[in-house]
């Protein structure tokens, strides 16, 4: 399944005194570059310069145990795009019913908010790294099942909703390991920038694939592809990454001796009673409502202009391209502080190109308008800093399960209530509709952020948590 730690979790965070000798730090910390510090003045007698420290998002590269939770979210990442594709066909084939063919994709998000609620307590109860192997094993076994010839379609769709329930547990518990891979700074920033950028490419890479593989492939060869796919994840997480402490115990917190659904119960409700982490979450999950809008009504948008069939790809893939561009850049080009500024007016902003659909938009003005929506979505960069600095990290792995969980499932929502909108009204002013409403609840979220800083710069830049003495709740 697709995964995200620099110093054990329970490095100090701020350094020593001067006066007492600072340890040496552990091998991994040692080769990590400081991503905001400058080149070193040399006199002229020094040698020659060293070779240049990484920057960037080379410098999450530099990362061995990073480069192994990479590849194995590419692996499995991939491996889902083609089981779904596969799925559908299967079914499809199957029964000839196009309802329980939708059902197969539907199946992929509805079952993230069970599972991100009622299991998120796992993601700081156990070690990470049996989390993540256990988890794409269990997956494995699933997809495996729906390979026998003597599964029944029901079985087929409740195996789909079990892998769902599973996701949101497998992608916590890495966003929560990688501040523990890569620290809590802006290399874990640029961390998860990276798996987001891969998870808008394997879906554009991942259906293509899927579809070639069905030209050659019967619907369960080709899901054959996802067992080896989580089978290489799992390798790659088991021998690619350290073996590190259960959060809960690092931090002496082991949950009182309760049950896994209590304390997955009591995770949910701290984070969502916590004002300030349920505005950071808020403005994750309502921008992301509301701009699958124009997706999710794409072919009959493509039908109502009269545009190509070819009109209907490029109408899907324009979003994913200009989120991919707009987080490559921001990632790049600009500084922490730089992404941490555009945050707020960025995320104020950011629907407001679906309005263009008001006036009923070509495909050219369609394809632009769709581009800059997703590019708009590059503020959830600076917004990746905030939430790791806002929630307590004894409660890190369940609130970042539920952050994934919710953001599946308002997707999902959001795909449903446009299409029974577009029901009543014309696709154009659904779309449009989308926008207008979405921009508003995104200006209500971003005052509410505003409310909830702990500190802030006169600039308008958050207060660094060493200045503020503030932990996060």
């Amino acid at each position: 399944m697709p995964t995200d730690s620099p110093a054990p979790a329970d490095t100090p965070r701020t350094p020593p005194a001067p006066a007492e000798p600072s340890p040496a730090p552990p091998p991994e910390r040692a080769a990590l570059p400081d991503p905001g510090s400058g080149p070193t003045l040399r006199g002229p007698d020094a040698p020659k310069s060293e070779p240049a420290t990484p920057r960037g998002y080379r410098a999450v590269f530099a990362v061995a145990e990073f480069r192994a939770v990479f590849a194995a979210h590419l692996l499995s990442l991939l491996g889902v795009v083609v089981s779904e594709l596969a799925l559908t066909v299967l079914v499809y084939d199957l029964t000839g019913s196009p309802l329980l063919s939708a059902l197969t994709f539907a199946l992929g998000l509805l079952p993230y908010i069970v599972g991100g609620t009622l299991f998120a307590g796992v993601a700081d109860r156990y070690p990470a790294r049996r989390v993540l192997v256990v988890c794409d094993l269990l997956c494995a076994a699933c997809v495996a099942v729906m390979l026998v010839p003597a599964t029944p379609v029901a079985g087929l769709l409740a195996l789909r909703c079990l892998v769902a329930a599973i996701a949101p547990v497998f992608t916590g518990t890495r966003m929560a390991a990688l501040t523990d891979i890569l620290g809590e700074g802006d290399l874990y920033v640029l961390g998860r920038s990276l798996l987001r950028i891969v998870s808008q490419s394997a879906m554009l890479i991942g259906f293509g694939t899927g579809g070639v593989l069905l030209t050659v492939l019967s619907p369960r060869g080709a899901i054959t592809v996802t067992v080896v796919t989580f089978l290489c994840s799992a390798v790659l997480l088991r021998f690619g990454t350290q073996d590190r402490p259960a959060r809960a115990t690092a931090t002496g917190d082991d949950g009182g001796g309760g049950t896994l659904l209590k304390e997955s119960l009591s995770g949910a409700r701290l984070v969502l009673g916590d004002r300030r982490i349920r505005a950071l979450m808020l403005l994750f999950w309502l921008p992301a409502m509301f701009v699958v809008a124009p997706e999710a009504l794409a072919a009959p948008y493509a039908d109502a202009i009269g545009a190509p069939p070819a009109a209907l790809g490029l109408l899907l893939c324009a979003m994913a391209v200009g989120h991919i561009g707009a987080e490559l850049f921001v990632g790049s080009a600009l500084s922490p502080r730089n992404r941490s500024r555009i945050v707020l007016p960025v995320a104020a902003v950011g629907l407001l190109p679906l309005l263009v659909y008001a006036v009923r938009p070509g495909l050219s003005l369609a394809l632009a308008a769709l581009a800059l929506a997703g590019a708009g979505a590059a503020y959830v960069i600076g917004l990746d800093q905030w939430f790791v600095d806002a929630v307590p990290q004894e409660l890190r792995g369940r609130a970042m399960t539920l952050l994934t969980a919710g953001l599946m499932t308002v997707q999902g929502l959001g795909m449903a209530l446009a299409g029974l909108a577009a029901e009543f009204f014309p696709v154009h002013q659904v779309v449009a509709g989308s926008g207008i409403i979405g921009t508003v609840c995104a200006l209500l979220l971003v005052a509410e952020v505003r409310r909830t800083d702990p500190g802030r710069t006169p600039d308008g830049c958050p207060i660094p948590k060493s200045e503020t003495g503030l932990t996060g709740m």
